[in-house]
């Protein structure tokens, strides 16, 4: 799992504290709301019909028991005692008070975790397939890939106030878990006639008003090239995407009304300026990124798989459960386990502080203290 360098650290520490007095001089009446708006959402704060809102990135949908058992906290101490995981694999509170943010904020950091650029028109959380680097299908862990787009995107001089907001998703699988299709821009493995692995390239897509379903813009993208090749799409787009209205922003509107043929050409004209240039990614920072997703050290197990039938004549309902509930993994003798967030009458995706403090004990014991966040508002324990 992804652990903090002393960029990250150090930027987080000091977007907090810019935050913290932005806060104080909104509370005081130094800034009214219309001046405060452009500075919360920048930090995830949203105000809502009755209360702030606040949204925080789960990058990737990957986290830690510890992680968890913070949001955990700051459900049970500055909300109303849960949390709501979302289609994008972050985590909203729905009612805490403007004071109490930049302590939330502060507790957030010491876990190594944010709420910059999850809201705004910039380049939002990159998420990814909640089985990446479990799943028996997959071709490779997407997750390094995806957190060097985060790092890219993190306050991107270029990005950070583009037409509208921006989604990427990305899966290392032939099976699509992430929506990549529904994306702004989607990526999903892929492999050349040499047997490299590349990404496929897919844009404006997108869900809303105006539902799209992306179009294949590239079919392989070396790695090397691969944040060469997005800038090039992020700067035609920033270039030509609308700005006089906001439902037709998007870029899935722009590919829609010039054409998907007529956007290629303007980014492969960016990407021949760009192409071999600083954005190329060196072989071995890709590598140093891949070590922080080393799998778990998984020991050798008698049984590898699970009599599903014969468990469902001893107990049809935990039959059913392991039917839906259990996904196959790379590494014998191990499955992901889903853990539903969607009650019969209840909101999906809502989570309670003990469910979320006895999701962190469980993944602590069975599954390698690792927890994902679904698209579908589930949660995951992907290596049991």
């Amino acid at each position: 799992m992804y652990r903090y360098d002393e960029f990250d650290a150090a930027f987080v520490a000091g977007r907090t504290a810019q935050f913290s007095d932005q806060v104080k001089r909104r509370l005081s009446g130094e800034l009214s709301e219309d001046q405060f708006r452009p500075l919360r959402l920048m930090n995830g704060l949203y105000l809502q019909l009755h209360a702030y809102m606040l949204r925080i990135a789960v990058p990737y949908g990957t986290l830690s028991s510890k992680q968890m058992r913070m949001f955990a906290h700051i459900a049970r101490t500055y909300d109303r005692g849960y949390g709501h995981f979302t289609t994008r694999q972050n985590i909203q509170f729905n009612w805490p008070k403007l004071k109490d943010i930049p302590k939330i904020l502060e507790e957030l950091a010491s876990v190594e975790m944010h709420a910059i650029q999850t809201s705004g028109n910039c380049i939002r959380n990159v998420t990814a397939d909640h089985f990446a680097g479990a799943a028996a299908d997959e071709i490779i862990d997407p997750r390094p890939i995806a957190e060097i787009l985060r790092q890219w995107s993190s306050l991107h001089p270029e990005f950070s106030y583009l037409p509208r907001k921006f989604k990427i998703a990305i899966t290392g699988a032939p099976n699509d878990r992430a929506a990549i299709r529904f994306h702004d821009i989607g990526l999903q493995a892929a492999t050349n006639a040499a047997g490299e692995i590349g990404w496929e390239v897919w844009v404006g897509g997108g869900l809303g008003r105006t539902p799209m379903i992306g179009k294949l813009i590239n079919s392989f993208v070396p790695n090397e090239h691969l944040l060469a090749y997005l800038e090039s799409i992020m700067r035609v787009y920033n270039r030509y995407g609308r700005r006089d209205n906001k439902y037709k922003a998007r870029i899935k509107i722009l590919v829609h009304e010039e054409g998907l043929e007529t956007i290629k050409g303007q980014v492969e004209a960016e990407f021949a300026e760009v192409r071999g240039g600083v954005l190329t990614l060196p072989a071995e920072e890709v590598d140093r990124i891949t070590a922080y997703f080393a799998p778990p050290k998984f020991t050798a197990q008698p049984a590898t798989k699970i009599d599903v039938a014969y468990q469902s004549i001893i107990d049809p309902a935990y039959g059913r459960w392991l039917d839906h509930n259990i996904n196959s993994h790379r590494e014998p003798g191990y499955a992901s386990v889903t853990i539903s967030l969607k009650p019969v009458g209840g909101a999906p995706g809502d989570a309670t502080d003990k469910q979320m403090d006895d999701i962190a004990d469980i993944a602590e014991r069975y599954g390698f203290d690792e927890l994902r966040v679904t698209h579908e508002q589930n949660l995951v324990l992907p290596h049991v």
